[in-house]
C-alpha cells in the first residue's frame, strides 16, 4: 500500500486517510515531544472504520518542524524538498535525538513467527484450467513445452529438469518424443545411472521390451561397473521367462569379475531353476578366480561353497572343498572361520576324531589372541562327545594359552615361564617341552647384575635336570650345563649351584675326571666359599685327604678370615689322628689379624685342648685369650673348665679365677656383666661353698635401684625423661664416702616424712602405739 504524506504543524491534529481516499480532517491525537508528530487518536474516526495512518513512528522517519509560514518542511539547508511534477513532496530524514532502546523490544524470531501465522506470504493456489477443446490443449503443450526447454536452456546440466520434461512427455503418452528428451539428456550426461534407469524404466512400463533390452545393453556397455545396471537386466529377463537371455547376461557380468554378491546372485538364479551343476560350475569359477586372479581371497566364500555341497547331500565334495581351503590358506593365513566350520561338518557327519584333529591342528598353529571362538567350540565339542582325557586336555590347552599371554606380554617374568613349563612337561612330549625350554633361556637378563640372574638361573637347572631325569639323555644334559656355564659372566658374579649340579652330574655319570675338572675350573675363574666346601665334601667322600688338605691350603689362602674353614681343617688333621698338625693349624689361625668369628674358633681350640686332656696348656689359652679380652663369658667359661677339671685344688682355683674377674670388671662400664659374675660365683658358692664364702657373696651382690635421665632427641631439643635401673655395689660405695652420705640423707628424710604423717593423724599413732 502507498502512504500519501502530507506537511505538518506544529499542534496540527494528525491527518487521516480512508481507503476510499477521503481524509478524516477530525481525527485528534496526542503530540510527541521528540519529534513533534501527532500518534494515532485513541478513539476510532466515527465515519470511516477502515482506516490506515500516513506516517506511524515505528516504521516513518520523523519530519522535521515546518517554517513559519507553512510553506512545506524545510531542509538542512533552508530550500525546500522538491519532488518530480505531479508528485507530492517527500520529506528529508530526520536526526532522531533519542537513541535509547525502547521498552519493547522486537527480535528477529518474533517477526517470522508473526508472518508464519499471519500466513502474509502464501500465495494463493493457481487457478484450474479446464481444457475443452484441441487448439487448448495444443496451446497448452506448447506453453509447457516452451517452459520445459526455457529451464533447458538456463542450466542444461541439472539432470532433473530432463526428467522432469520426459516424464510429462510420457504422462501425454508421447513416447517418442519422451525418448528423444532421454536421448538428448543422455548426449549432455551419460555418467548420470538415475537417467538411464528412468528411461529404460519408462521403456518398460510401456511394454517397449527391445527397447528396454537396448537401453539396457548400451547401459552396461558404457558403465559395466554399475552392478545395479545388471541386476535390472537379469531381473528383467528372468521376468520375461527369457532364462537363457538372463544366464547370457550373468555370464556377461562375470567376464568384469564384479564383487562377491554377484557371483551369489547367479549362483542363486541356477538353484532357483534347480541347476545344481550348473551352480557347482560357477562356484568352480568363483574359486578358480580367487586362487588365480585373487579377486576374493576370503574364507567365507570356501564355507558358503562347501555349505552349498553339504545342503544338497554333495558330503565327500563338501569335505574336498574345505580340504582345499585348508592347503591353499596354509599355515600364514589361518583363520579359525575355517576350522570351526570344517569342524562342524565333520561332527554333524558323525566324525568325532576327525574334529579333534582338527581342533587341535588349528589351536598349535593358529595365535593364541585370534582362537577364542575356535577354543569355545572345541570345549563344546568336548563336553557333548569327548571323555575325561579330552576335557583335561581342553583345559591344559586354555592353561597354556594364558601362559603364553603373560610371557609374551612381559618375556622376563620367570615365574610365568615357571608355571608354564611345570605345565607343559605334564602332558606334552619332550619336543615340545624342549622347544619351550629353549624360548624361555633365550631371555636373558638385560643388566649383567646377579639379582636380575637369580631367578633366571633355575630355568637353565630345571632344564638340565628334565633332560637327565625325564629325558634320560645324558649327552644333552651335559651339553646344557656347558651352555649355562658359558653364558655366566664369571668375571662380575658366579653361581656356585650350577658348577656343584654339574659336578655331581659328572659324577653319577660315572665320570670323575671330568667333575673334578668342572669344579678346578670354578675355583681358578670365580672362586667362592660354597665352590670351596663342595669340592672338598666330594673329597671327603671319595677319601682323598691329600687333595683334602690341598684344597684346604687353597681355601685359606683365598679366605684366611674364614673361622670355619680352619676349625674344618682342623678337624680333618684330628680325625686322621695328627695332633700337632692340628694345633699348629689353630695356633695359625688365632694369629690370624683378622676374623670373622673369632670366639667361635678359641673355643673350637679350647675343646680341643680339653679332649687331649691337655689341661696346662687350656689354661694357657684362657690366659691369652684373656689378654685380648675381659669378657664374662670368657671368665665364667674359665671357672667352669677349672670345676671341670676333677682335681682336688679345682674348687680353690675356680674360687680364685672368680675373685680375679671380680677384681678385673670393677672398672668395667657394663654392669649387668658384672651382675652376671657375681650370679654366677653365687651359684658356685651355693653348692660347693660354706656359710662364711655364702654370706661373703651375699655382701658383694649389688643394689638394684630405679634413677631417671634426661632423653634428647637428634636434633638437641628435650625429649623427656627416661627411667632405668642402676647397680650399686657394695664395694664401690665403701670407696665412695658421697654415695654414704646420699643414703644417710636418704633415710632422714623417710624419718621425717614418716614424722609429719604421724602429727597428721594421731588417732593412728595411738592405735598404732596400742597395737
Amino acid at each position: 500500500r502507498a502512504l500519501t504524506f502530507l506537511p505538518l504543524r506544529r499542534g496540527v491534529p494528525f491527518p487521516w486517510r480512508c481507503r476510499s481516499g477521503a481524509a478524516w480532517p477530525g481525527a485528534g491525537g496526542r503530540t510527541d515531544g521528540q519529534t513533534g508528530c501527532r500518534s494515532a487518536p485513541l478513539r476510532s474516526p466515527p465515519r470511516c472504520r477502515r482506516r490506515v495512518p500516513l506516517l506511524r513512528q515505528r516504521r516513518a522517519p520523523a519530519l522535521r518542524e515546518v517554517g513559519g509560514d507553512g510553506a512545506g518542511p524545510v531542509g538542512r539547508g533552508g530550500k525546500m524538498a522538491s519532488t518530480a511534477a505531479g508528485k507530492q513532496r517527500i520529506p528529508k530524514v530526520a536526526k532522531v535525538k533519542n537513541k535509547a532502546p525502547a521498552e519493547v523490544q522486537i527480535t528477529a524470531e518474533q517477526l517470522l513467527r508473526e508472518a508464519k501465522e499471519r500466513e502474509l506470504e502464501l500465495l494463493p493456489p493457481p487457478p484450474q484450467q479446464k481444457i475443452t477443446d484441441v487448439e487448448e490443449l495444443n496451446d497448452y503443450k506448447l506453453r509447457k513445452r516452451k517452459t520445459f526447454e526455457d529451464n533447458i536452456r538456463k542450466n542444461r546440466t541439472v539432470i532433473s529438469n530432463w526428467i522432469k520434461y520426459a516424464q510429462w512427455e510420457e504422462s501425454l503418452k508421447e513416447i517418442q518424443r519422451a525418448r528423444s528428451i532421454y536421448e538428448r539428456a543422455l548426449d549432455v550426461d551419460y555418467r548420470n545411472v538415475t537417467l538411464w534407469l528412468k528411461y529404460a524404466e519408462m521403456e518398460m512400463k510401456n511394454r517397449q521390451v527391445n527397447h528396454a533390452r537396448n537401453i539396457w545393453d548400451r547401459a552396461i556397455t558404457t558403465l559395466p561397473r554399475v552392478n545395479q545396471f545388471w541386476y535390472k537386466y537379469t531381473y528383467m529377463e528372468e521376468m520375461l521367462g527369457n532364462v537363457a537371455g538372463s544366464r547370457q547376461v550373468f555370464e556377461r557380468w562375470m567376464e568384469w569379475q564384479p564383487e562377491e554378491q554377484a557371483w551369489h546372485s547367479y549362483i542363486n538364479f541356477e538353484l532357483r531353476y534347480k541347476e545344481v551343476d550348473r551352480a557347482r560350475t560357477i562356484y568352480e569359477r568363483y574359486i578358480l578366480f580367487t586362487l588365480l586372479v585373487i579377486v576374493h581371497p576370503d574364507v567365507k566364500n570356501w564355507i558358503k561353497y562347501a555349505r552349498f555341497e553339504e545342503k544338497h547331500s554333495y558330503f565327500a565334495h563338501a569335505r574336498k572343498v574345505y580340504e582345499r581351503a585348508v592347503e591353499f590358506f596354509g599355515e600364514e593365513h589361518m583363520d579359525e572361520h575355517l576350522y570351526v566350520a570344517f569342524a562342524k561338518f565333520e561332527e554333524n557327519q558323525k566324525e568325532f576324531e576327525r574334529v579333534r584333529v582338527i581342533y587341535k591342528y588349528a589351536l598349535d598353529r593358529i595365535p593364541k589372541q585370534e582362537a577364542q571362538n575356535l577354543f569355545k567350540n572345541y570345549t563344546i565339542f568336548e563336553k557333548k562327545f569327548g571323555d575325561r582325557r579330552g576335557i583335561e586336555d581342553i583345559i591344559v590347552s586354555k592353561r597354556r594359552f594364558q601362559y603364553e599371554e603373560e610371557v609374551k606380554a612381559n618375556p622376563h617374568n620367570y615365574d610365568a615361564w615357571f608355571d608354564y613349563l611345570r605345565l607343559v612337561e605334564s602332558d606334552t612330549d619332550a619336543e615340545t617341552v624342549r622347544e619351550v625350554y629353549e624360548r624361555a633361556i633365550a631371555n636373558v637378563p638385560p643388566i649383567q647384575e646377579k639379582r636380575h640372574w637369580k631367578r633366571y638361573i633355575y630355568l637353565w637347572i630345571n632344564y638340565a635336570l628334565y633332560e637327565e631325569l625325564e629325558a634320560k639323555d645324558a649327552e644333552r644334559t651335559r651339553q646344557v650345563y656347558q651352555a649355562c656355564i658359558e653364558l655366566i659372566p664369571h668375571k662380575k658374579f658366579t653361581f656356585a649351584k650350577i658348577w656343584l649340579l654339574y659336578a655331581q652330574f659328572e659324577i653319577r655319570q660315572k665320570n670323575l675326571p671330568l667333575a673334578r675338572r668342572a669344579l678346578g675350573t670354578s675355583i681358578g675363574k670365580c672362586p667362592k666359599n660354597k665352590l670351596f666346601k663342595g669340592y672338598i665334601e666330594l673329597e671327603l667322600q671319595l677319601r682323598e685327604f691329600d687333595r683334602c688338605r690341598k684344597l684346604y691350603e687353597k681355601f685359606l689362602e683365598f679366605a684366611p678370615e674364614n673361622c670355619t674353614s680352619w676349625i674344618k681343617f682342623a678337624e680333618l688333621e684330628t680325625i686322621l689322628g695328627d695332633i700337632d698338625r692340628a694345633r699348629a693349624i689353630y695356633e695359625l689361625a688365632i694369629g690370624q689379624p683378622r676374623l670373622d668369628m673369632p670366639e667361635v674358633l678359641w673355643k673350637s681350640y679350647i675343646d680341643f685342648e680339653i679332649e687331649q686332656e691337655e689341661y696346662e696348656k687350656t689354661r694357657n689359652l684362657y690366659r691369652r685369650l684373656l689378654q685380648r679380652t675381659q669378657h664374662v663369658k670368657v671368665w665364667i667359661s674359665f671357672a667352669q673348665f677349672e670345676l671341670s677339671a676333677g682335681r682336688e685344688e679345682s674348687l680353690s682355683r675356680c674360687r680364685q679365677i672368680y675373685e680375679e674377674a671380680n677384681k678385673a670388671m670393677r672398672n668395667c662400664e657394663e654392669k649387668e656383666e658384672r651382675v652376671m659374675l657375681l650370679e654366677s660365683w653365687r651359684n658356685f658358692e651355693e653348692e660347693f661353698g660354706t656359710e662364711t664364702t655364702k654370706e661373703r657373696i651375699d655382701k658383694l651382690m649389688p643394689e638394684k635401684i630405679k634413677k631417671r635421665r634426661k632423653l634428647q632427641a637428634e636434633d638437641g631439643s628435650d625429649a623427656g625423661w627416661e627411667e632405668y635401673y642402676d647397680y650399686i655395689f657394695p664395694e664401690d660405695t665403701a670407696n665412695q664416702p658421697n654415695l654414704k652420705l646420699l643414703a644417710m640423707a636418704k633415710l632422714w628424710k623417710k624419718q621425717q616424712q614418716e614424722s609429719e604423717a604421724a602429727e597428721m593423724d594421731p588417732d593412728k599413732d595411738i592405735d598404732e602405739s596400742q597395737s
